[in-house]
């Protein structure tokens, strides 16, 4: 490596610390989903939407945000204080819906009496991170829940947002007696397939794409109706073996699980449950 290219390279890594991370208290909400949060979170529980408050941003302080009026807090608060944040609406006694984090939602609000509904939503932040998102809340009768409507709403919102705001490259579907390199990459871990000179033929584009200005990216061969066949053959083979892969890899992951079982003082708390 060169002087240069290393003096390039240990600048690049210099800026690279004063970057902002991505982090869960750096997560600005997608408008389209919080909306949808917040629309069924006022029809599960009755919330007037125009109570509904957000003082989670950046220079505000959340304590001492104004919640006169009947205010309800439906936000999305740093998950490092998710469980002092609780603490404080419930001692305050104000109403909250907030978004928290899927894994450690149990750990984050066991001690503070907050209700936790569980969705695992993957909510993709305007800042490019996606976080493995759940709920807690002073509202409902139930300590723990799930919500498979909210949890549907919230994907169907995610995927829409996403294919707006980036442009998915068009997808073509080509005849059997084209190959192309992606026919190929896609069974060459299971198969071997072999192809002669005689048996193809180059194109850069077929007919029907020319006369519409387009082209097969990287091109392709067009192949002998023997050959169409017998690679049509070598793609149904490598489905079945990924599929026996696959199989065998969850055998192979249920076997290294580590069961935990109950202690008799854990039983006997059960048996007193109501």
């Amino acid at each position: 490596m060169g002087i240069r290219q290393q003096t390039i390279d240990d600048y690049g890594a210099f800026v690279d610390k004063f970057k902002p991370k991505k982090t869960t208290d750096d997560c600005y909400t997608p408008p389209a989903v919080y909306e949808t949060i917040k629309d069924w979170a006022c029809r599960e529980f009755g919330i007037d939407p125009s109570k509904v408050v957000r003082p989670f941003y950046p220079g505000c302080d959340y304590e001492r945000f104004d919640y006169s009026g009947g205010a309800v807090v439906v936000d999305n608060p740093p998950f490092s204080i998710l469980s002092k944040i609780c603490t404080f609406y419930r001692t305050e006694q104000i109403p909250f819906f907030l978004f928290a984090p899927y894994l450690t939602i149990f750990s984050s609000t066991s001690r503070n009496g907050a209700h936790m509904i569980v969705t695992n939503s993957t909510i993709e932040y305007a800042n490019g991170a996606q976080v493995n998102t759940s709920f807690v809340t002073s509202f409902g009768d139930d300590l723990i829940r799930t919500a498979p409507d909210l949890a549907n709403a919230i994907d169907e919102t995610v995927k829409r947002v996403r294919k707006e705001q980036r442009r998915h490259p068009l997808k073509y579907s080509y005849p059997r007696e084209l190959l192309t390199v992606s026919r190929l990459g896609k069974i060459s871990k299971q198969v071997e397939f072999r192809v002669k000179a005689s048996d193809v033929a180059f194109t850069r584009a077929l007919d029907s794409q020319k006369a519409v200005k387009k082209a097969i990216y990287g091109g392709g061969y067009l192949l002998s109706e023997a050959k169409a066949a017998e690679l049509k053959a070598a793609e149904l083979k490598a489905a079945e073996l990924k599929a026996a892969e696959l199989k065998a890899a969850e055998l192979k992951a249920a076997e290294d699980v580590t069961v935990w079982p109950l202690s008799d003082s854990e039983n006997r708390i059960i048996e007193n449950l109501a």
